[in-house]
């Protein structure tokens, strides 16, 4: 039975069912009523700092008040984000960051920050909020009082405009914006991978071929002081000097040979990758579908993932059999290397395989690896074709799956 209340003449008036609405109904009351605080702030607080900062920026000193109010709308409109997430179910990406930092110094910070066009559209935000917020309010109360039957359908309406209004303002505003923060972090992974390159090479070489040929040295140099002493164990120290070479200079090959083989320079990613696949001690069969070849650059991230991927089978798999499939689909370059062996390998944890996850990740890459416990293990890459002058005829979305070729079910 529904209550009711006297009016001023004394009828009595049927209550609204409150429980009658839906959950999301009520959020988006909810989220009507908070516009008003949430304007009142963001407007007073808008207003504060570009009075304070337009009055002082006479002197110097207005501009960091600018910067500073400008990084402060970016942390309302991240507030403002999270409230139409848990309200209205609207998920909106975060804009980029402020590149830099202090990078640069003090002014370089002072015009990155004046310019950042995200603080801009997240002050406009702040100052259209309150008149909104106050027609909102207004209408979301009396509607709650006096035509709650048609509340649900004025609710959504109103939620309408402010999802609009988020799309628009605070969302980033366009895909470059977005590209420009992955690029962002994408470069600081191509740095961290190519820093640690360089300590794998200079490490090799530190324990491998220098401390061998300085080994050399020193036999030659006692090899050259017995000479005339004792020609015989001279010779011995020559021949046993003359081996010493040989391990060094293979090493100097294998080193070589891990940062970009000659064959992969001739021949293309085919041919190097049956050569690597010849010294891996799993038997390893090798499809490349490749109708040309893909820039250096590529090619040489392909080599080095499949490599890494041949020696996790060695030496972890316990596989019997191993194969590796490229091909080409439209503008990606597909990748798959499986193993018959016992599978539970993982790219979590910092392991070998999340260092190539990133490595193609920064890259616009895909690496997926499927290695239930027990196997087979299935590991899938994907890199962006491009041309060998460095061009791309992609047309296509970064960082999406590519449709496998036939045949690869």
């Amino acid at each position: 039975m529904t209550s009711s209340s006297p009016d001023e003449r004394g009828e009595r008036l049927p209550r609204p069912p409150a429980f009658a609405y839906p959950a999301q109904t009520w959020k988006e009351i909810a989220h009507l009523l908070v516009n008003l605080p949430m304007g009142i702030f963001g407007f007073v607080y808008a207003l504060m700092w570009l009075t304070v900062g337009v009055g002082m920026a006479v002197t110097i000193g207005g501009l960091p008040v600018l910067a500073v109010g400008l990084l402060g709308s970016r942390w309302l409109a991240r507030l403002e984000r999270r409230r139409a997430r848990s309200l209205l179910a609207l998920h909106v990406d975060e804009p980029s960051r402020m590149p830099g930092g202090l990078d640069g110094g003090f002014f370089s910070w002072l015009w990155r920050s004046l310019r950042d066009p995200v603080g801009w559209r997240a002050t406009l935000y702040a100052a259209i909020r309150l008149p909104w917020g106050i027609l909102t309010f207004a209408l979301t109360l009396v509607s709650l009082f006096v035509a709650w039957p048609v509340l649900p359908w004025i609710a959504r309406a109103l939620t309408n405009v402010d999802r609009v209004m988020v799309r628009g303002l605070l969302s980033p505003s366009d895909e470059l914006e977005r590209r420009i923060a992955e690029l962002e972090s994408d470069r600081g992974t191509v740095v961290d991978t190519a820093a640690a390159d360089l300590r794998r090479i200079e490490r090799d070489l530190h324990d491998g071929a220098q401390a061998r040929l300085v080994a050399l040295a020193m036999d030659l140099g006692l090899a050259k002081e017995k000479l005339d002493e004792d020609p015989q164990a001279a010779a011995r120290m020559v021949d046993e000097a003359h081996g010493e070479v040989k391990l060094a200079l293979q090493e100097l090959r294998d080193l070589a040979r891990g940062i970009h083989p000659a064959i992969l320079t001739d021949r293309g990613l085919g041919p190097a990758l049956s050569a690597l696949a010849a010294r891996c001690t799993v038997p390893v069969t090798v499809t490349a579908d490749l109708p040309e070849r893909p820039a250096p650059a590529i090619e040489g991230i392909a080599y080095f993932t499949v490599s890494e991927l041949l020696q996790n089978i060695s030496k972890h798999s316990n596989a019997r059999t191993a194969s590796v499939e490229l091909a080409r689909s439209g503008s990606r370059l597909l990748i798959r290397v499986r193993d018959d062996g016992r599978g539970g390998a993982s790219p979590d944890g910092g392991s070998g395989l999340a260092g190539l996850a990133e490595r193609l990740g920064s890259v616009d890459g895909r690496f997926v690896v499927d290695s239930p416990p027990g196997g087979p293990t299935s590991v899938e890459a994907e890199l962006p074709w491009r041309d060998r002058d460095g061009t791309s005829r992609t047309g296509g979305v970064p960082r999406r799956a590519a449709a496998a070729p036939k045949g690869w079910g």
